[in-house]
């Protein structure tokens, strides 16, 4: 948590308002999961073209005006934001002095942009270009979008049939689709009727593209309901999520099963709680 779609409507909320910004200052807190990789100072001046998004990461593109007379390896960039475990990011123009769980501040001249992460396991990183080393290193590894038109039903059935391990790990671990975290694997998991421990290679094709249709739907669905807020998540413009509300089977333990009233049971995979339902998720 934050998982894709928190990361999707952060990205929504203030992608729009900070395009064409120019980088003004920067201001660091306590160091975060990884350093920024630049002096602060530098970054000022440059100016944030657009805001995309890869898997978990949301990237700002960043760009200087050549006539300012800066070497042409300086005219730009990216900056890669991760809200970690407890991240958030706040846009506004008139933000309070930062706190002591704010670590990272840009003011622009279309609004600050400000980190908030109390554990610290949020990252923001510079990198000249997407083709340098961290970039590859972070990046790199990371399967296709699912809410883009790469997300091909048949190639996922392929790729899921030669994975041994546990279904519901082999979509937590991001290399064959990416951004299924813990809750959004519960519930298409639910949606598909696959039972979390079943191996990946044991589930029919069938199945894997209920499995496959079901990630695109509630991802998609996830996102226009501004995504979930169980603890403190909320969008770049102060809005909290609603998807939690919705959920047919994450965080509801002991609860009837919103299609055949068994009790929803919880069990542990990987040091994450795993919620299903054992009647309609038995294959």
């Amino acid at each position: 948590m934050p998982e894709l779609p928190e990361v999707e409507v952060t990205r929504l909320s203030f992608s729009d308002r900070i395009a064409g910004g120019q980088i003004q200052s920067v201001c660091l807190g306590k160091p975060l999961r990884w350093p920024l990789g630049v002096e602060p100072d530098s970054l000022c001046g440059l100016r944030v073209t657009d805001v995309g998004r890869r898997g978990k990461y949301l990237l700002l593109h960043l760009h200087r005006d050549p006539a300012e007379g800066v070497p042409v390896q300086s005219t730009g960039g990216v900056l890669l934001i991760h809200l970690g475990m407890s991240g958030s990011l706040l846009f506004a123009s008139d933000l309070p002095p930062a706190g002591a769980h704010d670590h990272f501040s840009m003011r622009t001249s279309a609004g600050t942009l400000r980190l908030n992460d109390p554990r610290r396991f949020g990252a923001v990183v510079y990198a000249p270009d997407l083709q340098q080393p961290i970039v590859t290193k972070l990046l790199g590894r990371l399967g296709v979008e699912p809410l883009s038109d790469d997300f091909d039903a048949e190639v996922f059935v392929q790729q899921m049939a030669k994975r041994r391990s546990a279904i519901k790990q082999v979509l937590l671990a991001g290399d064959v689709v990416v951004g299924v975290g813990n809750i959004y694997a519960c519930e298409v998991l639910f949606q598909a009727g696959i039972a979390p421990t079943r191996r990946a290679d044991q589930v029919d094709m069938v199945r894997l593209r209920r499995l496959h249709a079901a990630i695109r739907s509630t991802l998609a669905r996830a996102v226009a309901q501004g995504g979930s807020t169980l603890r403190d998540f909320s969008s770049a413009d102060g809005q909290a999520g609603h998807f939690q509300t919705q959920a047919a089977v994450y965080g509801r333990e002991r609860l009837p099963c919103p299609v055949c009233a068994n009790a929803i049971g919880r069990i542990q995979q990987g040091q994450r709680s795993t919620f299903f339902c054992a009647v309609c998720q038995q294959c």
